[in-house]
């Protein structure tokens, strides 16, 4: 078997994805709040119905989805509207964006240090840092390898400036969590610690997902170089 033969497709990645940022019940349902999430790429459509949605409603969402057919990055599939009308119509939110894949080695160099959860000396120098959108157990939690690791982040003046972390964990993959302080922002310090972030998660499939309005963070994939997936949309009643 050749070395593309053996290459996941990219709705089977997305799917990967969808399991890790939503960890899926045995019956693959959503935890919420969204109802309806719908996993599109250039080669397939995936769709997952919360659980609090009701297994009749459940059932006419997965048929409708079942005939949807992939559209180009970043358009609505032909299904969308289709899954808002069964859900309420006008009053059900939709959200989404693009979804991309992290496969290391990523490199992204600046002329500062990054520190990495996997040297004590970096996480006693973090420690008593925490900025303040962090709750303190949740970043005790964090310093002492739980919930968020593992971590890089970039330290100035005393302060942290950036964070990557892990945001979604299971055992088939991780979803990135990025955080730049205000005063640090467009030094591509986000970059920087996604990529040694992914130094640290050796074997696992790993994921970078945000908004489609949130073109920072959009930037961060592209200085990157990552490839793309798909989008994730997400409806909300």
């Amino acid at each position: 078997m050749t070395e593309a033969a053996r290459e996941p497709r990219d709705i089977d990645l997305l799917r990967v994805e969808l399991g890790v940022i939503w960890r899926l019940d045995d019956r693959g349902r959503l935890p919420g709040p969204e109802d309806v999430v719908i996993g599109v790429a250039a080669d397939g459509l995936i769709v997952a119905v919360a659980d609090s949605v009701s297994d009749t409603l459940a059932g006419r969402l997965l048929d409708l989805t079942a005939g949807g057919t992939p559209s180009p990055f970043g358009t609505p599939p032909d299904v969308l509207e289709g899954c808002r009308a069964l859900l309420g119509g006008e009053r059900v939110a939709v959200s989404g964006g693009p979804s991309y894949l992290v496969r290391p080695p990523v490199r992204f160099d600046v002329p500062v240090r990054v520190l990495r959860s996997d040297e004590p000396a970096h996480v006693r120098l973090v420690r008593p840092l925490r900025p303040g959108n962090w709750a303190p157990e949740e970043w005790e939690s964090l310093c002492d390898g739980g919930e968020g690791a593992p971590w890089a982040m970039i330290v100035e003046d005393g302060q942290v400036a950036a964070i990557c972390h892990t945001a979604r964990f299971t055992p088939a993959g991780a979803e990135a969590g990025t955080w730049t302080s205000p005063l640090y922002r467009g030094r591509g310090y986000a970059a920087a610690t996604t990529a040694t972030w992914a130094d640290l998660l050796p074997g696992l499939q790993l994921f970078y997902s945000t908004s489609a309005d949130n073109r920072s963070s959009r930037r961060v994939a592209e200085r990157l170089g990552l490839r793309a997936l798909g989008w994730l949309w997400k409806l909300t009643t």
